[in-house]
């Protein structure tokens, strides 16, 4: 996977023309864009590989489509967390400076880029000071996620909390954000990640290839299903009477029990899209400065090797993130 780029102001990017599997990926030389009067130009340090970032570029499930282009995709470039330096601001900014370190959420996708355009009102922030380029960009999208789905379910102190899928990005920053508001955390996992569980603060743990995590005497303030592989059934006798059931990732079964329960039980569904804001994302960046808030990093690949982190993380294997590093 090469591209050379000229001496006009171009780029590299990691483009998909078409859906499909990995190798639909091409490295390629592209215009690099220009800031706005109220944007800033970053220079990418580091973007992620996300679950959602590979359905998109599979197109599936169907719905993907519906969203990003039906026959093809819509946006050609994937990514949407990511961290870097400013290297050019429009005349009106105000908040950033040249050579800011930051990293947020790019609400448009388009970080497996080397350069992008923000505008300064954008989920855009300075970058923890104790966190590497690879580490702070692991952050926005899973935590920002975990926390949102957390705040919607009201965490609170003293609460007993279940995270389904704790070996993932939202799940490893979910059981972290769990035990930072005080709630005590069961982490559900496979046999090979346990250790990370109990790395990132479960207080208990529970190995789904051994046990069913739903059939136990416990009882459960929030279940958050960080990876939408549980149902309302499997769940509802270990919920509290005014327990709630959370999904990040889901289907319409999961919208339909959603609904019904909004009228006939005092157990709620909660699903929804996260809402990416720079309140929480300030919040984020703090606690990783108090070091309450540790990225997971499995993998870091070099951005022309996008290929084989996609095809590693489509695997549904990887623990916390993969990151994809620009400094190649």
């Amino acid at each position: 996977m090469n591209a050379i780029k000229s001496e006009t102001a171009t780029m590299n990017a990691v483009v998909f023309e078409k859906y499909g599997e990995p190798d639909v990926l091409q490295l390629k030389e592209i215009a690099k864009p220009e800031p706005k009067d109220n944007e800033v130009l970053i220079q990418v340090k580091a973007t992620t590989v996300t679950s959602g970032d590979w359905q998109m570029r599979k197109g599936e499930p169907f719905a993907v489509r519906l969203a990003f282009g039906l026959t093809k995709p819509k946006n050609q470039i994937l990514g949407f967390e990511f961290s870097g330096v400013i290297t050019s601001v429009g005349k009106n900014v105000r908040k950033f400076n040249l050579g800011d370190e930051v990293f947020g959420y790019h609400t448009a996708g388009g970080t497996y880029a080397e350069y992008i355009c923000l505008p300064e009102d954008g989920i855009l922030i300075e970058k923890p000071k104790n966190l590497s380029f690879d580490e702070a960009a692991a952050v926005p999208n899973g935590a920002l996620t975990a926390l949102y789905f957390l705040k919607k379910a009201n965490i609170g102190a003293g609460q007993k909390v279940l995270i389904y899928g704790a070996s993932g990005s939202v799940g490893t920053y979910a059981v972290q954000l769990a035990k930072y508001f005080g709630a005590k955390v069961t982490a559900v996992c496979s046999t090979n990640n346990i250790n990370l569980a109990n790395l990132t603060g479960a207080d208990k743990v529970i190995d789904y290839t051994r046990k069913d995590f739903s059939k136990t005497s416990e009882t459960y303030d929030i279940i958050f299903d960080t990876v939408g592989k549980t149902s309302y059934t499997q769940c509802k006798n270990i919920l509290k009477t005014k327990g709630k059931y959370v999904l990040c990732s889901y289907g319409i079964s999961h919208i339909i029990q959603m609904i019904i329960n909004t009228f006939k039980s005092s157990k709620k569904v909660i699903c929804d899209i996260m809402k990416a804001d720079n309140d929480n994302l300030k919040f984020l960046k703090l606690i990783s400065e108090e070091g309450k808030l540790r990225p997971i990093i499995d993998r870091i690949y070099p951005l022309d090797e996008s290929i084989d982190a996609h095809a590693y993380v489509e695997k549904g294997r990887k623990k916390g993130n993969v990151v994809l590093t620009f400094e190649y």
